[in-house]
């Protein structure tokens, strides 16, 4: 027990780490920008962060969540990345024994960079989407995982599933329902998660957008047929507890 709390804590440390990393990510990847070069910089007025501004948490806490030159608030999704990315952590070793919580680690931290790049900017990139399907692959074949065959229906059922909706929205409807991405992500998706549970991830999705169109209404924000949605990020979160429910289960 005391062993895996130390992971767990680990877990959550190693989190607000990479969070911090996918916060960047999230800002400065569809700008064009690169996260790998460069000093941090305030993205209101450039002025490049000291060492103690970029400790995860701690600075936005101590910098009351706002630039020390500029006193421009800090986008929220840094905040927002490095909490889930903590909570990612904490749960996979909560969930799971280390090395497989390990491994999962790469759906999780890749789920909220996801998540947050849709809700951001409704983008779902290949770059992401496509390696994390075939890490899931991977993840089976080396036994940390769901079977190899499930894997790759899962992949196939979960691709061909969104695809054949967003085509028949697009038939009915003449205008893009569901994008590209989506799909790709509910494959990838499926190969961690594998296509016996792709049901239920959209229907969670499904029912966290119904709940999001509720609160905004409840809240007298305006609703149309037309507003779009960050499906991505809402099977994300489908995903993420399922892989959770998969291993507790297991």
């Amino acid at each position: 027990m005391a062993t895996q709390a130390l992971f767990i804590v680990l877990g959550a440390a190693g989190g607000l780490i990479v969070g911090s990393f996918i916060g960047a990510l999230v800002q400065r990847w569809p700008r064009g920008q690169s996260v790998m070069q460069g000093r941090s910089r305030c993205d209101h007025c450039h002025q490049t962060l000291r060492a103690r501004e970029l400790v995860p948490l701690l600075s936005f806490v101590w910098l009351k969540g706002r630039c020390r030159s500029c006193l421009a608030p800090i986008a929220p999704n840094h905040l927002a990345a490095e909490l889930a990315a903590a909570l990612v952590g904490a749960t996979a070793f909560a969930a799971a024994p280390p090395v497989t919580a390990m491994a999962g680690l790469l759906l999780g931290w890749g789920l909220v960079a996801l998540a947050l790049l849709d809700l951001e900017h409704f983008w779902l990139p290949d770059r992401l989407t496509l390696p994390l399907a075939g890490a899931g692959a991977v993840v089976s074949i080396a036994g940390l995982g769901i079977a190899f065959t499930d894997s790759l229906i899962g992949i196939a059922a979960g691709y061909g599933a969104l695809a054949l909706i967003g085509t028949l929205y697009k038939m009915l409807r003449r205008r893009a329902g569901i994008g590209g991405g989506d799909a790709k992500l509910l494959a990838a998706i499926g190969a961690w998660i594998g296509w016996q549970l792709l049901p239920f991830a959209l229907l969670i999705a499904s029912l966290i957008g119904l709940a999001s169109v509720l609160l905004r209404r409840a809240r007298n924000l305006p609703v149309a047929a037309s507003d779009r949605l960050p499906l991505g990020a809402m099977l994300a979160v489908a995903a993420w507890g399922l892989w959770l429910l998969r291993r507790g289960i297991a």
